[in-house]
């Protein structure tokens, strides 16, 4: 199984970047790969919100559509996609949200996959690892457009 794990610090407050992480509509206009995204439905479990989703993802000629069950826990500052349907075997992804100093805030992202078909692990392996690995950039880069702030990321991990 291919894993990936970030911890960063970003200028933002933990509010803002569980929004923006939690506002999956908008994958498509910023995140590597997302051509679309359409939520299915909206339920709750005690304080968290699960979004059940389908994303399509592309990369030239391939194209592959996966769900996946995005549990928005807002009080524990965590957000965990758990894989439901698709050209997957396995996905676990959980973003997680502290509080810094001076409003900003300290973001994990730890993602790990592997392919239902060796077929496509050779074939978008490599696309998948390095569009994760540029998955934190991305949503600083939104984040930094949508809240109109500059802040340097510190890679902690």
């Amino acid at each position: 199984m291919t894993s990936f794990r970030s911890v960063r610090q970003v200028a933002h407050s933990p509010r803002e970047m569980f929004d923006l992480v939690a506002d999956v509509e908008r994958y498509p206009e910023f995140v590597p790969l997302c051509e679309g995204l359409k939520v299915i439905r909206r339920t709750r479990e005690g304080e968290a919100e699960i979004v059940l989703a389908s994303m399509t993802v592309a990369y030239k000629m391939l194209r592959e559509e996966f769900t996946s069950a995005i549990r928005l826990n807002r009080p524990a500052g965590e957000i965990r996609v758990a894989y439901h349907d698709g050209p997957f075997k396995k996905l676990d992804n959980v973003w997680t949200f502290r509080p810094l100093g001076q409003g900003g805030c300290e973001v994990g992202f730890s993602i790990a996959y592997e392919f239902r078909s060796r077929m496509l692990q050779v074939v978008m392996g490599a696309v998948f690892d390095r569009a994760f690995r540029k998955f934190a950039d991305a949503f600083e880069a939104r984040a930094d457009e949508v809240y109109s702030r500059k802040g340097a990321a510190r890679p902690v991990v």
